[in-house]
């Protein structure tokens, strides 16, 4: 009956629709009924006013109150802070090429040496850089160094006067710090005890790189100053400038990398072309060639990622473009240059040539042409090789070229802004570039005043770099922990330090099977086959 009465009810007039609700409204239990269901949507409706009063009074009150009140300083471009941070991602992959250039370039038996050294750097880089060195480096201090925001502790909103948000400068600052550490190892493979590493490591990247590199890119640093009224060599009339780093980066790691390599000595059974020699062989060129590769890439956050603006629109295109010109130039200049010594196309040389190229136009990619970048960087192809040979003829060993392409290149890169810098660009900033103060070169009409203050900036970087990296490595050697014992290089360091080789199970070449190996080596077995007898793996096994 009940159903039927509903189904019914569907089709009532609204003058029956009132009158059946007059009749319930007399029942106690409809009553009730509605007073629970209008009073629910009213508590519903209030708990939602109260949700939007709480919420916009928290999250959004303060931006109209406070309005007035927001200093210049404290706004942040979102488009340059994503710009930056883009920027950071792309030199922090560079962690990756370096870490397949140096694995490739050296031996199988101290490969996972090189791959546990680059991640643990990095570590111990960012927690460093966050404690000390971004203090030292970036904040305000004297012309030597920087003593405030330690920890990250009472930073402002953004930069300076870059509208980039304060943490995002960081991370890109600490790719960079992170790099200089890398490019110290790649001539101290093959003899380097891990712990020598991290003491090392710890001076490197805690002090000696912010606090040197603090001079040149420091808001207060004396180099950035040089030049002006009321600083030291005001008859230069211009200032140290370093773009992205072939000296602050570059040459700082190159020339530690020097020490590092002197203090430690050889590997053993080096043995150098004067003495009838020659270097040893890399383990693997496709890792090593395709790691340079990498690197390239990366450089792409490394010199337009220097801007800290994507503003500047004009700047960034040229940068990048500089950038892909002087590696290209380098590549072919260093790879023609090593066919005219030898009479062979050879990959080590041009891999390089192409990243000195690179370390080259990391300082003036900014304020030369494409022309001037072409032949900036075909000259540091030619000079990477001439540098090999120099460290070979002084019993150096480097097995990357560390010293070559980063040390000497990047020495090469900040004095050839003052030979090479056009004249039509200034300054990048965080909206537009500023070319009302551009600089100019002495092959474009400048006189030698830009050319002496990079000669001046870059040697004294380059010797007290040297002087203090001498002095740490020399103390690091005086714990006994820097040189592997002659036992556990012998044994293999891989081996001896990681318990494990790269390679468990192959043996690559049999002169480069350390001792430790010996008791995985399949045992002899005689030519029973042709096969067997042309396979020059079971002869060098055998």
């Amino acid at each position: 009956m009940k159903s039927g009465t509903r189904g019914r009810g569907m089709n009532l007039s609204y003058s029956e629709k009132l009158s059946r609700l007059a009749v319930r409204l007399k029942d106690p239990e409809w009553r009730r009924y509605a007073g629970l269901l209008f009073g629910g949507k009213a508590l519903g409706i209030a708990v939602l006013m109260l949700l939007i009063t709480v919420i916009s009074g928290v999250f959004f009150a303060h931006v109209y109150a406070a309005e007035a009140e927001l200093k210049a300083a404290d706004v942040v471009n979102p488009l340059n802070t994503a710009w930056t941070l883009i920027a950071a991602f792309l030199v922090f992959g560079m962690q990756v090429g370096f870490t397949m250039l140096e694995a490739g370039f050296c031996r199988s038996r101290e490969t996972v040496n090189v791959l546990v050294e680059c991640v643990v750097d990095t570590c111990l880089c960012g927690i460093l850089f966050y404690a000390v060195g971004f203090a030292f480096m970036f904040s305000h201090g004297n012309g030597f160094i920087g003593y405030h925001w330690f920890f990250l502790q009472g930073a402002p909103a953004t930069y300076e006067t870059t509208g980039v948000a304060f943490l995002a400068v960081w991370i890109f600052q600490f790719a960079f710090a992170d790099t200089c550490s890398t490019i110290t190892s790649g001539a101290m493979i093959g003899r380097t005890g891990f712990i020598g590493d991290l003491l090392y490591s710890f001076c490197v990247t805690g002090f000696i790189y912010p606090i040197i590199g603090h001079w040149a890119w420091g808001p207060d640093g004396w180099l950035a100053t040089m030049g002006s009224s009321g600083y030291v060599f005001p008859w230069l009339g211009t200032s140290f400038h370093d773009f992205a780093g072939s000296t602050v980066v570059h040459t700082i790691g190159g020339f530690i990398a020097l020490a590092g390599a002197i203090v430690l000595g050889p590997r053993l059974g080096r043995k150098f072309k004067r003495d009838g020699g020659g270097p040893m062989l890399p383990h693997d060129l496709t890792i090593a060639v395709t790691g340079g590769l990498i690197l390239w890439f990366g450089w792409y956050g490394f010199n337009p990622g220097s801007t800290l603006s994507a503003m500047d629109f004009v700047g960034i295109g040229r940068v990048a473009a500089n950038t892909t010109l002087a590696a290209c130039a380098a590549g072919l200049s260093s790879i023609i240059y090593g066919y005219l010594k030898f009479k062979k196309w050879d990959a080590s040389y041009t891999t390089n040539g192409f990243l000195a190229g690179l370390v080259a136009i990391t300082c003036p990619c900014y304020w030369v042409s494409p022309t001037g970048s072409v032949l900036l960087g075909g000259i540091a192809g030619v000079i990477v090789i001439l540098g090999v040979d120099l460290l070979e003829w002084l019993r150096i060993d480097d097995p990357i070229g560390a010293v070559p392409v980063h040390g000497m290149c990047g020495i090469w890169g900040t004095v050839s802004l003052g030979l090479f810098a056009c004249g039509q660009y200034g300054a990048t900033g965080p909206l537009a570039a500023d070319n009302s103060a551009p600089l100019k070169g002495l092959l474009y009409g400048g006189g030698f005043k830009l050319l002496g203050a990079q000669a001046i900036g870059s040697a004294c970087v380059t010797l007290a770099t040297f002087g203090v990296a001498m002095a740490v490595m020399l103390l690091v050697n005086a714990t006994g922990t820097l040189r592997l014992p002659r036992e556990a290089e012998l044994y293999g360091m891989d081996l001896h330090e990681h318990g494990i080789s790269a390679y468990p199970e192959y043996v690559i070449s049999a002169l480069g099977a350390p001792s430790g190996m010996t008791q995985e080596l399949p045992e002899p077995q005689p030519a029973a086959s042709s096969v067997t007898a042309l396979n020059p793996l079971s002869r060098a096994i055998s």
